[in-house]
C-alpha cells in the first residue's frame, strides 16, 4: 500500500534555473459524496492528515468548467522563504494568497525545492467569476500538475503514473475534491474494497468497465444563487464530528458506491438516478440535522427538484440531479436525450436562475498540459 512518506523524493537529478508551465484543470461533480473528514488517521500525522475523507467519494471530470493556470519560476539568490506572486486573470489578487501560501506549507515536505524559486501563478477560470461554482478543487488541481511538472524537470527518471498520482495527492492538500480533477472521467477517492487501488491519499481512475449510457453525459448546471454560502465547506465537514447520523451516513457512502460500481457496468439509468438523487439530498440532509444546522439550498433549488421530477414521470426521460454543497443545481442526463432535456431546460428551468444562467458541459477526461517552456 502507498504511504505519504513515498512522495517525499530523495535527491534530484538535475537542475533548472527558470521557465514556465500552463494547465489545465477541470471542475468535477461528486456522485457519491465526500462530507466529513477523519480526525485521526491510523497512519498520517501532522499535515499528511490533512484532507482525509471520513467516507470515500466518487465524481464525474467535467469538460468545460475548468482553471487554466500558468506557472513561472526563476531561481532565487538564496532559498529564504517561499516566494510568490498571485494573479488573477493577469491582475494581482492580495485575498487569494493566504490559501496558496498554507498550501506551499502543507507541501513543502514532498517539494523541497519550493523555498529555491519565486514563482509567478497566473489563473483563471472558464466558468464565470462568482458563479457559485466552487473553483478550489479545479484551482489546487491546476497548480498541482504545474508543480509536478517542474518537479518532473528537476527529476526526469520520474514515471507517469507517479507523476499523475503526487499531482492529485498533492492537491488534496490543497482542496479535498480536488484530488478527483487530476486524471480520468469517473474517478474514485478514498479506500473501498471494491475499487482496487483506492486510497485516502489521491484519486484513481474508475478501471472498471463503464456502460455506452454514460459516455459524453451531459451536466447542465443551473445558477440558482451566486452569492458567497452562508457557511464553508470546511465548517460544514467539522461539523460532522459529533454528528447524531454520521457513522450511518458513511456507511452509507460505501454502499452506494458499491452499488454504482454495479451500475456503471450495467447502464442502468433508473438505479444510477436513485443512488444520485438520494445523496444529493442526504447531503443536503446532512447539514441541517448537524448542531449549529444549516440550509444551502434556496426554495428555486426545490422548485427545480419538483419540475425534474414532474418532467421525469410525465416523459420517461431519465433525467436527474445532483447539488453540492450549495444552491446551484446540476442536471444529469445522457446524451441521446440532449435536445429534449435542453428544450425543458430553457422553457421551465431557466427562470429559477438568477439572471437567468446556466452552464451546458458534459464528462471530460482530467487536466490537460497547455504549454511548456523551460
Amino acid at each position: 500500500m502507498i504511504s505519504a512518506n513515498d512522495f517525499i523524493p530523495s535527491k534530484y537529478t538535475h537542475s533548472v534555473e527558470k521557465g514556465s508551465f500552463r494547465w489545465s484543470a477541470p471542475s468535477n461533480i461528486a456522485l457519491v459524496k465526500y462530507w466529513g473528514k477523519k480526525e485521526n488517521h491510523p497512519s498520517l500525522t501532522g499535515e499528511q492528515a490533512k484532507q482525509i475523507p471520513a467516507n470515500p467519494s466518487v465524481s464525474f471530470t467535467l469538460n468545460s468548467c475548468k482553471t487554466i493556470t500558468a506557472l513561472a519560476f526563476a531561481k532565487k539568490a538564496n532559498d529564504g522563504d517561499f516566494s510568490f506572486d498571485l494573479l488573477f486573470e493577469g491582475k494581482p489578487k492580495q485575498d487569494f494568497k493566504p490559501k496558496i501560501q498554507k498550501f506551499l506549507e502543507r507541501i513543502f515536505v514532498y517539494m523541497p525545492f519550493l523555498k529555491d524559486y519565486h514563482f509567478t501563478i497566473d489563473t483563471k477560470n472558464t466558468f464565470p467569476h462568482s458563479s457559485g461554482i466552487a473553483s478550489s478543487a479545479s484551482g489546487m488541481a491546476a497548480l498541482a500538475m504545474n508543480l509536478m511538472s517542474l518537479e518532473k524537470e528537476l527529476n526526469p527518471g520520474m514515471t507517469s503514473a507517479y507523476f499523475f498520482q503526487k499531482a492529485s495527492f498533492l492537491a488534496r492538500l490543497g482542496s479535498g475534491s480536488a484530488c478527483r480533477s487530476v486524471k480520468g472521467s469517473v474517478v474514485v477517492w478514498g479506500n473501498h474494497p471494491g475499487i482496487a487501488g483506492s486510497s485516502d491519499l489521491f484519486g484513481v481512475e474508475f478501471q472498471k468497465p463503464v456502460h455506452a449510457n454514460f459516455k459524453n453525459y451531459q451536466d447542465t448546471i443551473l445558477l440558482v444563487d451566486k452569492g458567497e454560502k452562508q457557511v464553508s465547506s470546511t465548517v460544514g465537514h467539522d461539523l460532522m464530528h459529533d454528528h447524531p447520523f454520521a457513522e450511518r451516513r458513511f456507511d452509507q457512502a460505501h454502499e452506494n458506491l458499491a452499488k454504482l460500481i454495479t451500475v456503471f457496468e450495467s447502464g442502468d439509468l433508473q438505479e444510477f438516478i436513485k443512488i444520485v438523487e438520494s445523496e444529493a439530498l442526504t447531503l443536503h440532509a446532512m447539514m441541517m440535522t448537524s448542531l449549529p444546522y444549516f440550509i444551502l439550498m434556496k426554495p428555486n433549488t426545490l422548485e427545480i427538484i419538483n419540475a425534474i421530477w414532474k418532467f421525469r414521470s410525465d416523459t420517461g426521460i431519465p433525467v436527474c440531479f445532483t447539488l453540492d454543497a450549495g444552491a446551484n443545481v446540476h442536471v444529469l442526463y445522457p446524451e441521446n436525450t440532449k435536445e429534449k432535456v435542453l428544450q425543458f431546460i430553457k422553457s421551465e428551468l431557466v427562470g429559477y436562475c438568477q439572471n437567468s444562467q446556466y452552464i451546458c458541459d458534459e464528462i471530460g477526461s482530467g487536466a490537460t498540459l497547455i504549454h511548456d517552456s523551460k
